[in-house]
């Protein structure tokens, strides 16, 4: 009898994420087992109860998730159970905290796209800010910018020492170079947009981070990129379905909107819950293969 796909799903907060959890069903996982309240000294002990329950055929049918709104800790999650397999009893790990990996990773590849098509430019060529840069979905922009080699800065509207620390953070914990700035008034955001290249809107939903007259100013601007679904946009004039349409503020600069990034994201999500199951080898997914899916799908 063929064993039941099973897929564990570590969580610290109070609750498992709904998305997540309809996302490995419609991905043919059997069995859902969510655990909310994970401290991190647990995750060892949980992941090696999980692999060593089970046959060599079983464990090819286990998957740990990891989830979440801390990016830090899910690494430090992750970190500790891929400590505690024990091979041949190994099982893939994939983590999407606040599906900050997964969306970020679609955000960048569209960008990535429209720089290329538009503007005959790389990554590696270019400017960017990240706006809402000390949230997940922010600091996941802006280290995977950073390492396809964005000259990258996150930016906080309150906290010039909030983003320069979550800047020196993941600079350690991923090889990243970002830097971090502070924009809470216009001025402060026209300043920093003077002479950028992309913008990456990945702040709180349902607030005007850019308005017409910012973006105006933003000379260089060759796609900005806004991941939020609840209107006002993020940045002005970019409509949810937009996938490359003109900013009419600016010549040349397209915008990218949510729902056009979001259909990337959960194609991603998708591929990678599935990789759980269809590999023989484990397998452990982070914002690195999110990004390579994503540049895939795009």
């Amino acid at each position: 009898m063929a064993k039941r796909s099973i897929l564990h799903m570590f969580d610290p907060m109070l609750n498992n994420s709904p998305f997540d959890i309809n996302m490995a069903l419609d991905n043919n996982f059997d069995v859902l087992m969510p655990y909310s309240n994970v401290k991190l000294d647990s995750v060892h002990a949980l992941t090696q109860d999980a692999i060593f329950s089970r046959s060599p055929s079983g464990i090819k049918r286990t998957g740990i998730f990891i989830g979440g709104k801390d990016i830090g800790l899910a690494m430090d999650m992750m970190n500790s159970a891929k400590q505690a397999m024990v091979p041949p009893f190994e099982v893939s790990v994939l983590a999407d905290p606040s599906g900050a990996y997964t969306t970020a990773a679609a955000l960048v590849a569209c960008v990535e796209k429209e720089l290329h098509e538009k503007h005959h430019k790389a990554l590696k060529d270019c400017k960017a800010v990240v706006f809402g840069g000390t949230g997940p979905v922010g600091i996941a922009t802006g280290v995977i910018a950073s390492l396809a080699g964005t000259e990258t800065q996150l930016v906080d509207h309150m906290s010039l020492a909030a983003a320069q620390d979550t800047a020196k953070e993941y600079n350690r914990r991923c090889k990243s170079n970002l830097s971090g700035a502070i924009a809470s008034t216009d001025a402060e955001k026209i300043a920093l947009l003077e002479d950028v290249d992309i913008i990456f809107c990945t702040a709180k939903a349902g607030i005007q981070v850019i308005s017409p007259e910012v973006l105006a100013q933003a000379k260089q601007l060759k796609v900005a990129g806004d991941v939020n679904a609840v209107p006002p946009a993020g940045i002005a004039g970019i409509q949810m379905n937009d996938s490359g349409a003109p900013l009419n503020a600016l010549e040349g600069a397209v915008g990218l909107g949510a729902l056009a990034i979001g259909n990337i994201k959960y194609q991603v999500q998708h591929k990678l819950l599935k990789l759980i199951l269809a590999t023989d080898k484990p397998v452990y997914l982070d914002f690195r293969e999110a990004f390579s899916e994503a540049q895939k799908l795009v």
